[in-house]
């Protein structure tokens, strides 16, 4: 990383404006304030003409959307706010910073593009894709994932006037933890900001605050252009519009069933005629087979056994078998294109990023440019701001998909005696089968890929945790695991809720190492792992309700919370602000212990209600394993 790096935030009050800046390496922090007690703009003046003249980065979080915005503003207009006084000058940012905020709340471009800044910027919410709808999470949110000590708000209104002397102390220690907080999260996205740097030096995009799914539109448009000779220009505008997707016209010749269930699924598929103006939720359909429910949708197909544990041995082996690159395949072993793109070109662009991914080592920043983009393929077809829009390209590219791994998964199970399929989920599927018929399961699958062009990659598990096709442990047979959905623990994206972290942790123990839930939280002393995560918006706020001295109290408690389960402590209601309605975040006699700050005590003193995380941990043992067969299979 550039040593020229300021990782920096704003705090805007009516009266008071401070700005935070601390040097990436973390020896040098700056702090200034503009208020009636402390007029520092001529030095935050000459800081941020420094930036602007050697070069420098901003580091900030959402500062494109806002503190990139102030200092802007604050440049163009010098000249007139010098002549301000501080408390002046500090109302006039305050006035801009709910501007910029308003537009933000409803949806509006901020005010000056990132070409258009005098300083450089990295925006960690951005470069995370955090300000997508799915993903969406302010800097508290992010704090609690990353286990901040301090994940206070301030707690000064914004809109409070007359700050005192020690406000404004209060203040510039709250914007020194969010710099602090932030820092951090640079750190963690170190690669990510490396990868961008190498990708705007070489590309001459400036792609430093660019999500994936950017990334993957602005290189996927650079070399497209390239490869037809049309400028990105002229190519951003092309689409496909249509009105009917008639599914019959775009199954592959290939696709063919020999039991009656699958025979129905195709003859369904291809009755369906589709709104292609309006693909979600456009087809829904579902079987059973061998006990097993498969359901289908725009979203891929996912099918799965009974919950339980599935463990190899006595003579049989659980396969798990996976399409490689399978979307992107099946575009280029078929020649698809959008309607409106030169087919040819297309196809020997997007066959040629498949083809370099192979041959360039995966630490290579360029192999993971080439997996996006291949990936990302077709969610820009059905998106319809993307120069890949075609809403047909994508449902050939998902439909046939399904289809085909149905055909796979008919054939291994109708074609090996004794089959017990586990799971089929988008690209693959697991499957139990006796041990003397791998080789026949092998076959299989060389003819498969014979037909399909495709290309399978397999890999044999000792055991499998099911509790359904998005939640399970799987251990191959070299040890390794892989823990999806509520039994994840490691490396959570920081995005997701990772509450009572304790639970997957203990779960794993339990179903991989056979150790019982009370042993394993004896050993396990990590309060954070214990805590969990909620935050709200909209009509709603946070109330806790606690009993002091005999006397009921009520306190209204700010957006993001961290808590635990505690022997002592109060209960945590969402409350809607116009009916009054009430919801506990724990319903029943569990009480809650607010954690926002960090405090480091010994175990005994937190008080942990470790009779709560059992209930949860054996709650979702039952639920695999129901207790009268327990004993059978440990």
């Amino acid at each position: 990383m550039s040593k020229n790096h300021w990782v920096m935030d704003y705090e805007t009050l009516v009266d008071c404006t401070v700005l935070v800046a601390e040097h990436y390496t973390g020896t040098e922090v700056k702090t200034f304030s503009i208020s009636r007690l402390s007029n520092q703009f001529a030095e935050l003046i000459e800081f941020l003409e420094q930036c602007k003249k050697q070069g420098e980065w901003h580091i900030s979080f959402n500062g494109l959307g806002f503190d990139s915005q102030i200092s802007e503003h604050i440049l163009r207009a010098k000249s007139y706010l010098q002549g301000l006084t501080g408390g002046e000058i500090a109302n006039w940012i305050y006035t801009r910073a709910q501007k910029i905020i308003e537009g933000q709340d409803q949806n509006r471009f901020a005010e000056f593009s990132e070409k258009d800044l005098s300083i450089r910027q990295i925006d960690v919410f951005k470069l995370n894709h955090w300000d997508n709808a799915a993903k969406r999470s302010g800097l508290k949110w992010i704090q609690y994932s990353m286990d901040w000590p301090n994940l206070l708000d301030m707690p000064i209104e914004h809109n409070h006037s007359i700050v005192t002397p020690d406000q404004l102390d209060t203040i510039i220690e709250y914007c020194k933890n969010d710099v602090k907080s932030t820092k951090q999260i640079m750190h963690l996205s170190k690669e990510q900001i490396n990868l961008r740097k190498t990708l705007t030096e070489e590309y001459k995009i400036n792609l430093f605050s660019a999500s994936e799914p950017r990334i993957s539109k602005e290189l996927f448009l650079h070399f497209l252009s390239e490869e037809t000779g049309i400028s990105k220009y002229n190519l951003r505008s092309l689409k496909t519009r249509r009105d009917l997707i008639k599914i019959a016209d775009i199954i592959l010749p290939y696709t063919n069933f020999k039991t009656l269930t699958f025979q129905s699924l195709l003859h369904n598929f291809k009755s369906l005629i589709l709104d292609a103006r309006n693909t979600k939720g456009g087809f829904k359909y579902n079987i059973t087979h061998k006990g097993v429910r498969t359901d289908f949708g725009l979203g891929g197909v996912h099918g799965c056994t009974e919950s339980g544990v599935y463990q190899g041995g006595n003579g049989m082996i659980i396969m798990s078998s996976d399409v490689v690159s399978y979307y992107p395949n099946l575009a280029i072993r078929n020649k698809w294109a959008p309607a409106h793109l030169p087919k040819e070109e297309f196809c020997r662009r997007y066959e040629w990023f498949f083809d370099q991914r192979k041959i360039i080592p995966k630490k290579d920043p360029k192999n993971y440019v080439y997996k996006i983009i291949l990936n990302s393929t077709f969610g820009l077809s059905i998106d319809q701001n993307s120069f890949l829009y075609d809403p047909q390209f994508g449902m050939q590219i998902t439909i046939n998909g399904q289809l085909s791994l149905m055909m796979l998964y008919e054939m291994l199970s109708e074609g090996i005696p004794g089959s017990v399929p586990l799971m089929q989920n988008t690209d693959g599927l697991e499957m139990m089968i006796p041990e003397e018929y791998q080789e026949k399961y092998m076959e299989i699958c060389k003819e498969w890929e014979k037909m399909t062009q495709l290309s399978l990659e397999h890999d044999t598990y000792q055991k499998m945790v099911i509790g359904d096709v998005n939640n399970y442990i799987a251990i191959n047979t070299a040890g390794k695991a892989k823990c999806k959905g509520r039994f994840e623990y490691e490396n959570v994206a920081l995005h997701k809720n990772k509450s009572h972290l304790i639970i997957p942790k203990a779960l794993y123990a339990y179903f991989i190492e056979d150790k019982l839930p009370e042993q394993f939280l004896q050993e396990n002393r990590n309060i954070f792992d214990y805590c969990a995560g909620v935050k709200i918006k909209g009509d709603w706020e946070f109330q806790q309700l606690c009993v002091i001295n005999g006397e009921i109290t009520r306190q209204s408690l700010q957006k993001t919370l961290r808590y635990y389960i505690s022997k002592k402590g109060c209960k945590i209601y969402k409350v809607n602000k116009s009916d009054k309605r009430e919801i506990q975040l724990e319903s029943g006699k569990w009480m809650q212990q607010l954690f926002n700050l960090y405090e480091e005590k010994p175990w005994a003193e937190y008080e942990v209600d470790e009779s709560y995380y059992l209930d949860k941990i054996y709650r979702e043992i039952n639920n695999i394993i129901p207790k009268k067969t327990q004993l059978t299979l440990f």
